[in-house]
C-alpha cells in the first residue's frame, strides 16, 4: 500500500510536469515507447514466477538441495547460493526476493540451521547477482536499451567479469563472518514436527499437483533460452504467462485473481519514469557531472560506480540509474553504473525494491534481523564488492 501511494503522488508530479511544459509531449511519448515493453516484461514474469511458486517449483528444488547437501551446512548453503544466483540472472532479483526468500527460510529451519548466514545470501545476491543480463534487473533493461539495443550476448560479454566478483565477494563475506554457523550438520529428514503426534519428516501441506509441477517447470525451462535468444524479452514472457494461466485454469483456477499482477509496482515505476524525465529535462544529471567523473580509466570509473551506488542508497537504485544515465556515455562507463546501481544498494533498506521485499518475507515468518546491524555489514560488503567488481571491469572491459 505505501509503495502505491508513494506512486500515486509520483503520478501525479508528472502530471504537473507534462502540463507546465517540464516533460514535453514528444518526449512523454518517446519515454512511453522506451518504458512499456519493460513494464509488460515485468508484469508478464512476474504472473510466471508466481505461478511457478503456485506450482511448488521453487520449493521442490530447494528441498533437493536439502538433501543433496548430504547433512553438510556449508554444501547446502553453496547450493542455495548457486540457486539464488540463477534465479536473480535469469528471473530478475524481486523474484528471489519475494518468492525465494521463505522457500530457503522454510528448509535451513527444517534442517535446523540458523535462517541468518542463508537470508542475507538471498538478498545480497539478489542485489549483486544482477549484473550480468538485461533481465536480471529493470536497470539492465533500461541500460540494454541506452546501449542501442545490445543482444543478450553482448550484454553478458561486456558484464561477465564484474558480475562474478559481485557474486564471490558478499559469498566470502557471509563464509568468513559465520563460518562457525556454516560448520554445522543437519538431519535431511526435516525436522519441523506441525503436531505432537505427527513424525519427523512429515508435513501438514497438501499433496502436490504433479502435472502441474512437472508443466509449470516445462514452461520455465523453455521460457529461459527464449529469454536471452535475442528476441524482445516481453513476447516470451508474456507467451509463457499466457500458457500457464490457461493451465491453472483447468488445474487449479482459485489462483489466477488480479493480484497477480503487480499493480503497485506498476504504479510507482510508471509514476517514478515520469518524474526523472522530468528531472533529466531540468538539468539534473549536469548537478552529478562534477562527481561522476568523464574518462574510463579506473579512477573516473569508480566515481561512476560510487555516484550510482551513493544515489541508490540515499533515493534508490532506479531514480539513481535514471538520473546518471546520461553520464555514462560509453559501453564501459554503463557497466560502472551499473555496478554501483545493481551490486551498492545494500546498506539502507529502501535502496532496492527488492531489499524492502526480502524484509517484509522475513517479519512474516519471524526472522528477526535490525536494520542497523544489516546497514553495517553493508558498509563494509557494498564498498569491497563495487570497487572488486570495477576494477575486474577496468582490467577487461576496455
Amino acid at each position: 500500500m505505501r509503495l502505491a501511494i508513494i506512486g500515486a503522488v509520483l503520478l501525479a508530479l508528472g502530471a504537473v510536469a507534462i502540463a507546465t511544459g517540464a516533460l514535453p509531449f514528444t518526449d512523454l511519448m518517446a519515454l512511453v515507447d522506451r518504458v512499456a515493453p519493460i513494464l509488460l516484461f515485468v508484469v508478464a514474469m512476474t504472473v510466471v514466477t508466481e505461478l511457478c511458486s503456485e506450482a511448488g517449483v521453487f520449493l521442490w528444488t530447494a528441498r533437493r538441495l536439502r538433501y543433496w547437501g548430504r547433512g553438510y551446512s556449508i554444501l547446502l548453503w553453496l547450493f542455495l547460493a548457486v540457486f539464488a544466483t540463477l534465479s536473480t540472472v535469469f528471473l530478475s532479483l524481486d523474484t528471489t526476493a519475494v518468492l525465494l526468500t521463505p522457500v530457503v527460510v522454510s528448509v535451513t529451519r527444517q534442517a535446523g540451521l540458523p535462517a541468518l548466514p542463508f537470508a542475507l545470501t538471498t538478498v545480497w545476491l539478489a542485489n549483486t547477482a544482477s549484473l550480468l543480463l538485461p533481465i536480471s534487473n529493470l536497470t539492465n533493461l533500461l541500460a540494454q536499451h541506452s546501449l542501442g539495443g545490445i543482444t543478450p550476448g553482448g550484454f553478458a560479454g561486456l558484464m561477465w567479469a564484474p558480475a562474478l566478483a559481485a557474486v564471490v565477494v558478499p559469498l566470502l563475506f557471509i563464509g568468513i563472518v559465520f563460518r562457525r554457523d556454516l560448520r554445522n550438520r543437519y538431519s535431511r529428514i526435516p525436522v519441523v514436527r506441525i503436531r505432537p503426534d505427527q513424525p519427523a519428516g512429515a508435513e501438514s501441506r497438501p499433496a502436490a499437483d504433479r502435472v502441474l509441477l512437472g508443466f509449470s517447470a516445462l514452461v520455465l525451462a523453455l521460457l529461459l533460452p527464449a529469454l536471452v535468444s535475442g528476441v524482445p524479452v516481453w513476447i516470451p514472457a508474456l507467451a509463457g504467462a499466457v500458457v500457464l494461466g490457461v493451465v491453472f485454469a483447468f488445474r487449479r483456477p482459485r489462483v489466477l485473481k488480479v493480484t497477480l499482477i503487480p499493480w503497485s509496482l506498476l504504479l510507482f515505476a510508471s509514476g517514478l519514469f515520469l518524474v526523472m524525465e522530468a528531472a533529466r529535462n531540468l538539468g539534473a544529471p549536469m548537478l552529478l557531472s562534477q562527481l561522476a567523473g568523464q574518462g574510463q580509466g579506473f579512477m573516473d570509473l569508480v566515481r561512476l560506480a560510487v555516484t550510482g551506488a551513493t544515489g541508490s542508497n540515499v533515493l534508490n537504485n532506479l531514480p539513481a540509474y535514471l538520473l546518471a544515465e546520461p553520464l555514462a556515455g560509453t559501453p564501459v562507463r554503463m557497466a560502472a553504473l551499473l555496478i554501483g546501481v545493481n551490486a551498492g544498494p545494500i546498506i539502507t533498506p529502501w535502496a532496492s525494491l527488492a531489499t524492502l521485499l526480502w524484509h517484509d518475507r522475513l517479519v512474516r515468518m519471524n526472522v528477526l534481523i535490525t536494520w542497523k546491524g544489516y546497514a553495517l555489514f553493508g558498509l563494509i560488503v557494498a564498498p569491497l564488492t563495487v570497487l572488486t567488481a570495477v576494477a575486474v571491469l577496468a582490467a577487461t572491459g576496455q
